[in-house]
């Protein structure tokens, strides 16, 4: 249902707007028209719905679990003292209120997962990420691309953020540019390795930027680009990125249809929403010096990497006999593996660690014995083995 025309009180409230080359009053009433999901409403979606909010959006979705605490203040701009205990999604919406009542607020107080994002997400026309952990990140890319939506990407750590457009037809989406998650524990959240509390000030703001340029048309978004913000040097840096033909979620023929149990996949245990996850064949490890040792041993083991071939391309193990067989290309080129493995040990490996898993788990299940896994991957091979392999 179209939005009426805009009402005299909103006329002068927008005027600035109004006045405003590239948006005018066609772009204001598509503001009003515009539905825009915010994922989070901590130190990314504090600016990002206020300056939405105060521009006019006509519906934003507010999708969030968690309770304000008093550490939230030093960047959550959009709660208050008084908010302490209150859900985020509560204390936001009535913050919201008080910007502009034009605005519908719509609630949704859950854990976003894999078995509500598509329902949640397919109400908006615009999906801005202001989440701070990998599970949500790829969910919401995964999701957005699915469903075909824009997804204004924010992601702040200690002094630097990154802003971009994922997921909109012929770009790259979010998976082309990280295709695994980091380990586990690598990147420490806000608690453990602090941020600054202005910084999701600008990025959130670059956010918002996008989302109100995509609704109304306005201008060049960040599709394709990546901005990179240095508080510290007060300097930006931009990447051009290009969409990933063999992306798992958006490529030319995608191997991932549909939404996968992403704290699997970011390997930290099961959603706690959706249950536990189903039993995975337990894969022995071995760390790249144990791997080392045994591929340089008498009777070696056969390495398979399971990498893009890109990824392959930049940087291997093949004078030290690895086998190139891709992920997506494991089913049907299995006898590659199971022939020459016949009487030896299997290693598999990938950039960290988590293909290799999989596939490893699919080995043991087609009857390959003494499978193991490179623990790390190919990342900390580089580290702890050989520096010179090229790792991307």
């Amino acid at each position: 249902m179209t939005p009426p025309p805009l009402s005299p009180p909103e006329l002068y409230r927008y005027a600035r707007h109004l006045a405003l080359p590239h948006l005018g009053m066609e772009g204001q009433q598509r503001l009003k028209e515009g539905r825009v999901l915010c994922v989070g409403t901590g130190g990314l979606g504090s600016p990002l719905a206020l300056y939405l909010a105060a521009a006019g959006v006509g519906t934003l979705g507010l999708v969030d679990f968690d309770v304000v605490d008093a550490s939230n203040l030093q960047r959550q701009i959009i709660h208050g003292t008084s908010d302490v205990g209150r859900p985020k999604i509560e204390s936001a919406r009535d913050r919201i209120r008080e910007v502009n009542p034009h605005v519908e607020v719509v609630l949704h107080d859950t854990r976003l997962t894999a078995s509500n994002a598509l329902g949640i997400l397919a109400g908006y026309d615009v999906v801005v990420d202001g989440t701070d952990n990998f599970p949500t990140r790829y969910l919401v890319n995964d999701a957005c691309v699915i469903l075909g939506k824009p997804n204004v990407y924010g992601s702040i750590f200690r002094w630097e953020g990154q802003a971009s457009v994922f997921g909109v037809p012929g770009e790259p989406c979010y998976r082309c540019l990280f295709r695994e998650p980091p380990p586990p524990g690598l990147v420490p959240n806000c608690a453990e390795g602090g941020v600054l509390g202005a910084l999701p000030g600008v990025i959130g703001s670059l956010q918002a930027m996008e989302t109100v340029k995509l609704l109304t048309g306005a201008g060049e978004s960040l599709a394709g680009r990546l901005l990179i913000f240095d508080a510290l040097e007060m300097s930006w840096r931009e990447i051009r990125l290009a969409r990933n033909p063999e992306c798992p979620v958006c490529g030319d023929q995608p191997t991932q249809a549909g939404l996968i149990d992403y704290d699997l996949f970011c390997g930290v245990g099961p959603a706690a929403a959706d249950g536990p996850a189903s039993p995975v064949p337990s894969v022995p490890t071995l760390t790249p010096r144990e791997a080392a040792a045994l591929l340089g041993g008498e009777d070696p083991p056969l390495l398979v990497d399971v990498r893009d071939p890109w990824e392959w391309s930049a940087g291997n193990l093949g004078a030290m006999g690895a086998l190139h067989v891709p992920l997506a290309s494991l089913e049907e080129r299995m006898d590659e593996i199971t022939g020459p493995a016949a009487g030896r040990a299997v290693i598999v490996c990938c950039r960290v660690g988590e293909r290799s898993a999989r596939a490893a788990v699919r080995l043991i299940q087609a009857g390959v014995p003494n499978v193991y896994n490179l623990r790390g991957g190919l990342l900390e091979w580089a580290r702890t083995v050989d520096p010179d392999v090229v790792v991307l």
